[in-house]
């Protein structure tokens, strides 16, 4: 492949999703891309760069960015983000005027266990949320992810990893060689296809935003718009859950670290930012 078909490529990526390839990166066109490139008939890199350069394939533009979106989940991946929604949410219950529902969004959301998760956090509160209707929205810009997201169902590797015993019996049916997730908790969720640089007005408002290892793969401007959306969507007293590896330092001054926790930040103060 030459510099310039891997600059072409890695700039289509880039305005779509934001997915920053790096030159070092050539290893990771070639092994996802294959099985789009024989089912095409498509030599190599440089010709599917030369095809791509058409306006007339846009669907085939589309497959690739999903071959080279990493769907990577777990359930109750790193456990923390986890613990606290659970101290969260009754505080937020507490402070909503009646009939209002919670509303949570898990950004980037792959094949759904991050949104799973906090459902079955949600049950095991019960009584906690007074009766609270909580919605958990999912968005991904894989819709293969989505779909696998919508039938909630998952492997015995998936559900042993990370989902401890306890909810796994009282959450997931077994079906076969495989598990489903409870009615009650896939009646919880909802999925939708939504890019990152998207204008995302139309989702509504949000309590909890969970957007995880996600700006991990963006550059600076890119991370700094994203979070500005983030900033944006979440309610004044609610929360957004970035990754482990993820700040907002030196990107935005609209979210602040909430204290004594880690990976997560709260909108701040306008007069915050003014000072």
């Amino acid at each position: 492949m030459t510099p310039e078909s891997f600059s072409f490529l890695a700039g289509l990526v880039k305005a779509r999703s934001g997915i920053v390839l790096t030159a070092d990166r050539g290893y990771m066109l070639e092994t996802r891309l294959g099985p789009m490139l024989r089912r095409e008939g498509i030599a190599g890199l440089d010709a599917l760069a030369l095809r791509l350069r058409s306006p007339r394939e846009e669907a085939l533009v589309a497959e690739m960015v999903e071959a080279l979106t990493t769907n990577e989940s777990s359930f109750f991946r790193d456990g923390k983000p986890f613990e606290h929604l659970r101290r969260l949410l009754p505080r937020l219950a507490a402070a909503r005027p009646a009939g209002q529902p919670l509303r949570i969004w898990s950004a980037a959301c792959s094949s759904g266990q991050e949104a799973y998760s906090a459902a079955m956090v949600v049950a095991e509160l019960g009584a906690a949320l007074g009766g609270r209707r909580v919605e958990i929205l999912g968005t991904d810009i894989s819709r293969e992810m989505l779909e696998r997201a919508r039938e909630g169902i998952f492997t015995q590797f998936e559900v042993q990893r990370g989902l401890p015993v306890q909810m796994l019996v009282k959450h997931v049916r077994q079906e076969g060689t495989r598990w489903r997730v409870a009615p009650e908790l896939r009646a919880m969720t909802r999925w939708q296809f939504f890019n990152l640089l998207d204008d995302a007005r139309a989702l509504g408002r949000f309590d909890v935003i969970f957007c995880r290892n996600v700006l991990i793969y963006f550059d600076a401007p890119t991370k700094s718009r994203v979070l500005a959306m983030l900033a944006a969507m979440v309610a004044a007293d609610g929360a957004v859950h970035l990754g482990g590896a993820e700040t907002v330092l030196g990107l935005t001054d609209r979210l602040v670290p909430a204290a004594g926790e880690r990976g997560v930040y709260e909108p701040a103060q306008p007069a915050a930012r003014a000072g």
